[in-house]
């Protein structure tokens, strides 16, 4: 994934979404994806907190994305990928109710398991296979989570 510098990210082509428009992916591309994803659920969650203060489920699975960070790093300097700038915060907007951020943490889950998916069924080494394995099913929690959230 090599990105001219006259080239601008947009929501489409950062984090899941990018991952799911790629016409192919490379071994830095899947590391690169998989990593802005993450700082999108953290820069969603910063939001969050901002506007309504402390909400127990979003700080839990903040948490939960901060070690996903932490479980992705060491692969990018395993596989001699350069770590992208996090710019997340562009792509990110305010729920405009606590019941939206709900709906925004199903959905953002739901690209987020279909991205590792997708990941999973390519010729991938194992210790990747083994990390997004781990990153997908703790989505699948996340995704249980934010759905009782927006239940409730």
């Amino acid at each position: 994934m090599f990105y001219p510098y006259f080239y601008r990210q947009t929501p489409d082509t950062y984090g899941a979404k990018g991952a799911h428009n790629a016409a192919s992916l490379t071994l830095p591309d899947i590391l690169t994806y998989a990593l802005q994803d993450e700082y999108l659920a953290q820069a969603r969650y910063n939001r969050i907190f901002g506007t309504y203060g402390y909400i127990r489920t979003f700080a839990k699975i903040q948490e939960a994305e901060l070690r996903h960070i932490s479980a992705l790093l060491p692969l990018f300097q395993q596989y001699q990928v350069p770590v992208p700038q996090d710019i997340s915060p562009q792509f990110v907007t305010t729920p405009p109710t606590i019941k939206e951020a709900y709906a925004a943490g199903v959905e953002g889950e739901i690209e987020n398991i279909g991205m590792y998916e997708k990941f999973l069924a390519l010729d991938i080494p194992n210790d990747l296979r083994v990390v997004f394995t781990r990153l997908r099913d703790a989505s699948v929690n996340h995704l249980a989570a934010f759905e009782r959230g927006l239940a409730r």
